[in-house]
């Protein structure tokens, strides 16, 4: 990208380096933000997310904690209601159950709790989703255990330019924000780092693809395998899908869901988590609601199968998880409805 001074330098860096920068660039420019969680002080965290951080902010700044989820997020509540910008980081989603009454009930109905008087603005951070064999309890989708709860917002940026962008925006939005990490993405999806303010607005989903013969919307890992079946299919088949990144679950963007499906007439919706309960059916429910007289076909949906969790076994693991070829596969067969 050239400018008037010559060559602008086009920065690429992988998911965790760009969660371990941003969050660098925000403690340095404002005091208030702090990190808490378990092994992010010295050791820099389980994923290398926080390295270096302590030795930059020192241990008041970044907080090494024991293992207590609840205590991590009351401790961050408490920080938050005293005027700081807390990051709690829950060392694998699987693990924030115990924490779920203090997100639910306190964090989330701060402000109507006080008639508006106080708010809670801390970020959750969630490292989610299977493909690395972490087996039972290292594996889980939690983001429908959330989704229906007034007060909480939710996002699950897929790039390196949507994590800064929606990260810096968590940090500093005045309520508490749930912070999605697909485990498998943090080395495996590179792309360019926005240097400078960059920040996103938190309930706008981006058209990350655009088409007519269908509209496809996905977040996180199987997002990117959308994206991958739509370049396959329109060299194969000549079939022209328009991938929707939701990026935010909550508030979810259903303008632009709805729009893209008055243009295609035809939806599938795409997600790791459980199909029952899950956030495709709210997709899938405003679709039927507000753009039912533009479908040319029934909606569709593709998730995991409803079973208890993620198996520890690499063969059972894989047949349980969505793919690529999965993606392409529901694609066409939609398109050809």
């Amino acid at each position: 990208m050239y400018t008037a001074k010559g060559v602008s330098r086009v920065v690429v860096k992988n998911i965790i380096e760009t969660i371990r920068d941003t969050m660098y660039e925000e403690m340095a420019k404002d005091e208030r933000v702090i990190l808490l969680g378990e092994d992010v002080g010295v050791h820099g965290g389980v994923y290398n997310a926080s390295q270096g951080l302590h030795a930059a902010f020192g241990s008041e700044r970044v907080v090494d904690t024991p293992i207590a989820e609840s205590s991590i997020v009351g401790i961050a509540i408490g920080a938050a209601l005293g005027g700081l910008l807390p990051i709690a980081e829950i060392q694998f989603a699987d693990f924030v159950h115990s924490a779920i009454d203090q997100i639910i009930s306190e964090a989330a109905k701060m402000r109507y709790r006080s008639n508006n008087d106080f708010h809670c603005p801390i970020v959750i951070r969630l490292p989610y989703g299977g493909g690395i064999t972490g087996g039972l309890y290292h594996s889980q989708c939690v983001e429908a255990l959330f989704f229906s709860t007034p007060g909480l917002k939710i996002v699950a940026p897929t790039t390196p330019s949507d994590v800064k962008g929606l990260l810096r925006a968590a940090i500093h939005d005045p309520d508490p924000v749930i912070f999605l990490e697909h485990k498998l993405s943090y080395r495996k999806i590179k792309g360019e780092y926005p240097e400078g303010e960059h920040m996103l607005e938190i309930g706008k989903a981006d058209v990350k693809r655009e088409g007519t013969d269908l509209t496809v919307v996905s977040y996180g890992m199987t997002m990117h395998y959308a994206l991958e079946a739509a370049e396959t299919l329109f060299a194969e088949e000549g079939i022209d899908a328009e991938v929707v990144d939701l990026c935010s679950l909550l508030p979810l963007d259903r303008e632009t869901i709805v729009e893209s499906v008055k243009k295609t007439g035809k939806l599938l919706v795409v997600h790791e988590d459980n199909l029952t309960g899950g956030v495709g059916g709210e997709v899938a429910a405003t679709v039927a609601s507000e753009a039912f007289m533009y479908l040319d076909a029934p909606i569709q949906r593709l998730a995991s199968p409803d079973i208890p969790a993620t198996p520890y076994s690499p063969k059972l693991e894989h047949a349980m998880l969505l793919s690529e070829d999965d993606v392409r596969a529901a694609m066409l067969e939609l398109a050809r409805y």
